[in-house]
């Protein structure tokens, strides 16, 4: 009678059931530490971790921005030249990276292919820009386009709004009228306090001493594509930015936009450039860190960064807790629970913390990004500089879990050497 009567958690019911029940075990004692017992390692545990991730989520939306770009990526062409060996520098910070040259002629030569329908050169520029009654110019992305009669996206903006053609470049000689039309995008028109047909001043630098300041008219005020509705883009005619920039003398851009059939629009990029970077476009891609080098050695360095602090921290604060919990696994032991599943229910209790911890992360880097794409656009850059991409979320789960993993082997030592022969005489 006394041998049908003893429990034994390793043979009794599937091992599907066992594991349910271990985990139900886990989970409650975890929730009853939290909110009726001592909380403070679990708080503290969670609250490592969250900091831990959310510096993870931060500098790897950092690294993401380096690597595509950020807003002035965002456009639905289907082929694009880029130099080899490019960043986003240009795009982030102000900082000129390589630049394709002889673009208005080569992107005129792209479009007469068959089976392209248009070639765009892209020329990025933070310039200032000063509204009426505006005290201080403030600093605006252009990006500089060629549009067409059809409707086309760059920089996370439609073109409709702006005149087809670049008249300004005139063949190369830089003297037809100008356009000055400019398409705001929302973030843009509420840096400028501008809205549509209001008319704008170009400062700084761009304006040469004892000159007259050039003027443009926003034509249109837009909500930027991709969800990024931070970086102060504005459209404007491709010519008119490369003679604000002194990059009309060698027809110089930032990357070459091509719509049409992918292997007709390879294939002329590849004529007229043949030692540049030619891929086909479709937005941020995280797998575009590992081919930017800065980009990569920041990733990199968060993830090893990351895992070695958030293992040292649930490592200790497990141990920490499993010593002070002695007393429950001795009871745990004289109830018939055997090593194995005391040390299963140590175990998820760790990892379900550290998941916890990671939830709580993700929230507060994402709420961190924008905080520093906010703080970024307002003093050194003229936009975001970090990106969200969805990818984060699973990326940092699975970090923290890693980080468990590595630290689990520290608390369940600690476990195993509980006896409960040694409790009880306490």
């Amino acid at each position: 009678m006394e041998a049908d009567d003893e429990f034994d958690a390793a043979r009794d019911g599937s091992r599907r059931t066992r594991w349910r029940g271990l985990v139900g075990v886990s989970v409650v004692r975890l929730w009853k530490r939290t909110v009726r017992t001592r909380s403070s390692r679990v708080v503290a545990t969670v609250g490592a971790v969250a900091l831990t991730i959310a510096l993870l989520v931060v500098v790897t939306g950092v690294a993401l921005g380096l690597a595509g770009g950020g807003a002035v990526d965002d456009t639905d062409a289907d082929v694009q030249i880029v130099p080899e060996e490019s960043g986003a520098l240009s795009a982030v910070d102000g900082v000129e990276g390589p630049r394709l040259g002889e673009t208005n002629e080569r992107a005129e030569s792209i479009r007469s292919s068959d089976d392209v329908d248009h070639a765009s050169p892209v020329l990025v520029e933070p310039v200032k820009l000063e509204s009426a009654g505006d005290d201080e110019p403030k600093t605006v992305l252009l990006v500089g386009v060629v549009p067409d009669d059809e409707s086309r996206t760059v920089g996370g903006l439609s073109t409709d709004a702006l005149e087809p053609g670049d008249p300004h470049y005139a063949n190369g000689s830089y003297d037809g009228p100008r356009t000055g039309e400019l398409v705001l995008s929302e973030a843009a028109a509420e840096r400028l306090e501008a809205e549509p047909d209001d008319e704008l001043t170009v400062g700084g630098s761009q304006v040469p001493e004892n000159a007259s300041a050039p003027t443009v008219t926003a034509t249109a005020v837009e909500k930027a594509g991709d969800g990024d509705d931070e970086t102060p883009v504005a459209l404007v005619h491709l010519s008119e930015l490369q003679a604000l920039s002194g990059a009309d003398n060698d027809q110089l851009a930032d990357q070459v936009l091509i719509w049409g059939d992918t292997n007709a629009a390879e294939s002329a990029a590849a004529d007229e450039y043949p030692d540049a970077a030619i891929e086909s476009h479709d937005g941020t891609d995280p797998s575009a860190l590992f081919g930017d080098g800065l980009a990569f050695a920041t990733s990199l360095l968060a993830f090893v960064v990351g895992i070695a602090i958030c293992a040292s921290f649930v490592a200790t604060t497990a141990g920490m807790t499993v010593t002070e919990d002695r007393r429950t696994l001795a009871v745990l032991e004289a109830v018939g629970y055997p090593t194995r599943s005391r040390l299963s229910i140590v175990a998820v209790s760790t990892l379900l913390t550290t998941l916890a911890g990671a939830l709580v992360g993700i929230v507060l880097g994402v709420g961190g990004i924008y905080a520093v794409n906010a703080l970024a656009s307002a003093t050194v850059a003229p936009g975001a500089v970090a990106l969200v991409h969805p990818i984060l979320v699973p990326y940092a789960l699975a970090v923290a879990l890693v980080s468990g993993l590595v630290a689990i082997p520290y608390p369940l030592a600690v476990a195993a050497r509980t006896s409960v022969l040694e409790e009880v005489g306490r």
